[in-house]
């Protein structure tokens, strides 16, 4: 006897602020092994985000929504109540070095704890990704630096104008 097909989904969360290449790497990897793959963009985190939830699922949907197979939608509160609403148990992480492995294993534990049917996945980034984060294209572009060969074209905009890159100073104070 054979088992029914089951659509294998996979849930992607993250704050995405901004989206980088790295995590177009991965979603587009994992496309190649899930049916679905949700990208998740967390509208509550203890970080501070210097995106709008809103500009943040914009942004994802202009880098990946091209992409076969791959879903964009903001989401509330825990992960585990996003995991019931789409009948998922599979949650996508991505590694980059060992030192992430030790704060991702402790959400894996923690999810599964609050519900045993959740499974977490870890892909490691590919090589050209993996000093690559968030946090670092924030701080380039913050500071005037040219964050282009690290994410799309649209990302750099939005973060040329969330710091006032390349305007008239003047036109800021204005």
């Amino acid at each position: 006897m054979t088992k029914p097909d089951i659509e294998r989904r996979v849930i992607y969360p993250g704050t995405f602020d901004p989206i980088t290449n790295g995590h177009e790497d991965l979603v587009r990897r994992a496309a190649a092994l899930f049916d679905e793959v949700v990208v998740a963009v967390a509208a509550q985190t203890a970080k501070t985000t210097i995106f709008p939830l809103a500009e943040r699922v914009a942004l994802a949907e202009a880098t990946l929504g091209a992409i076969p197979g791959v879903r964009i939608r903001p989401f509330p509160g825990l992960l585990i109540h996003l995991l019931q609403e789409e009948k998922a148990h599979l949650i996508l992480r991505g590694l980059r070095a060992i030192s992430d492995f030790e704060h991702e294993f402790q959400l894996a534990s923690i999810n599964r704890r609050m519900d045993a049917r959740i499974e977490t996945l870890f892909l490691m980034t590919s090589d050209q990704h993996t000093f690559l984060s968030s946090s670092l294209v924030r701080e380039i572009s913050r500071l005037g630096g040219d964050v282009g060969a690290f994410v799309q074209p649209v990302v750099a905009a939005a973060l040329k104008r969330q710091f006032c890159i390349g305007m008239d100073p003047g036109a800021v104070e204005k």
